[in-house]
């Protein structure tokens, strides 16, 4: 039920033709013959829907003539905004559904819903095509349509055949269309995040690490507080507060063991609700380090230049983008060192391959399968299903190698 309320609305009388009425947001609702049993049934009927559906403008209520897919696009964007929220906060999923209802309503906004059918959803598919989307992203977003209307004919919005219509539209297959594919996220190599590791701030080095042992997501590194860790046993054990399945009622764990413990004890000495990786603290650092390695005395006029009111200032936690950001400035600073250094010696430069924080889960996921197989790899990534797992954990192709030189 939606958590709009709405006032009920008065069993009229209209004298001029005789017949009962309700008015609902300016708009009259005829119901029949005024004091008969059956305008008075249609009347609690109509109060009854109404009370389900407070949201829905008065064209959408019993009697009246069909909706256009703008209209269903414009309540349905209401249901999104309450349904797709976590904690509070408004889910990333919504600026997909804005762009894919966006494209619906400029191609067929004045199209009777009840019209839209697997040819016009074909079309809408074939502008992300031609838009130069990737073909994975265009499976993501299609869906999002026939989920609308599936909303829709559970609301009695639109018939459930427009529904069951688009749900005979399968996904675009690899090798099967123009659509482009996208690069699969592979493990980054040790040595590339050792070399890296010395142009991070002290705090992001710390996230690296902690990462990299414990193949937690980037978004679970970047909210952790230390309220979250129980450090009652020998392994401790981080519970996000948020994580990315918790909408299918399942619980994550991250499990802490000695190295990654070490990592992060230093971070854990603050207030409980306090995240432990800030970038606040991080700038603070960094800030430190720049004037004692300062060669020149301080200017009377260099000593405050802050701002009164600054236009940006660090958060209290990273974000993924944050620290994807931080990580993808410090692969740049190695590769400007190296160029300098290889100038100097009159050698061409190894440059380092650019990498995410998502990597460091994969890497995790390839090391752990490799040493204690699958079934382990899929606890500790907080896997419910194997095959989700052998998308992260990468084969290790030296067991096929020892195979083959024995039986080849």
């Amino acid at each position: 039920m939606s958590s709009t309320t709405v006032s009920v609305p008065k069993y009229r009388h209209h004298k001029g033709s005789g017949q009962a009425f309700v008015q609902v947001k300016g708009k009259r609702h005829y119901l029949g013959k005024w004091d008969s049993p059956e305008s008075k049934e249609r009347y609690s009927a109509f109060v009854g829907e109404l009370a389900v559906r407070p949201s829905l403008p008065p064209s959408f209520l019993p009697g009246d003539n069909q909706i256009t897919i703008t209209e269903v696009c414009a309540v349905y964007w209401e249901h999104a905004q309450r349904y797709y929220c976590k904690n509070g906060k408004p889910s990333g999923w919504l600026a997909h559904i804005r762009l894919m209802l966006r494209k619906l309503r400029e191609t067929y906004g004045l199209t009777p819903a009840a019209d839209f059918g697997p040819i016009k959803l074909k079309a809408i598919r074939q502008t992300l095509i031609d838009a130069g989307h990737s073909r994975p992203y265009i499976n993501k977003l299609v869906p999002i349509i026939p989920r609308m209307f599936k909303w829709a004919a559970s609301e009695e919005i639109v018939p459930g055949g427009v529904y069951h219509a688009l749900r005979t539209i399968e996904g675009l297959r690899k090798g099967r269309t123009v659509a482009h594919e996208t690069k699969p996220v592979l493990p980054v190599e040790e040595a590339v995040v050792e070399a890296t590791l010395p142009h991070l701030t002290p705090v992001v080095a710390a996230m690296v690490k902690f990462q990299r042992l414990t193949g937690a997501r980037p978004g679970e590194v970047c909210q952790l507080c230390s309220c979250d860790v129980d450090r009652s046993g020998d392994v401790w054990e981080y519970r996000p507060e948020s994580h990315k399945t918790e909408h299918h009622g399942r619980e994550r764990v991250i499990y802490i063991g000695p190295q990654a413990q070490a990592v992060l004890l230093p971070y854990l000495l603050r207030e409980a609700e306090a995240h432990c990786f800030s970038p606040a603290e991080s700038e603070e650092t960094r800030h430190v380090e720049q004037r004692q390695q300062r060669r020149t005395r301080v200017q009377p006029s260099q000593r405050n230049r802050r701002k009164a009111r600054p236009r940006r200032t660090a958060k209290t936690f990273y974000t993924k983008d944050s620290y994807r950001r931080a990580v993808a400035r410090a692969v740049e600073k190695a590769n400007k060192a190296r160029t300098e250094e290889a100038a100097d010696m009159g050698v061409e430069a190894s440059l380092l391959p650019h990498w995410h924080p998502n990597q460091l889960r994969h890497s995790a996921a390839t090391e752990i399968r490799r040493k204690y197989g699958l079934e382990a790899a899929q606890v500790l990534l907080g896997h419910a299903k194997a095959d989700v797992t052998q998308v992260y954990a990468e084969r290790d192709s030296r067991l096929a190698v020892e195979v083959a030189k024995k039986i080849g």
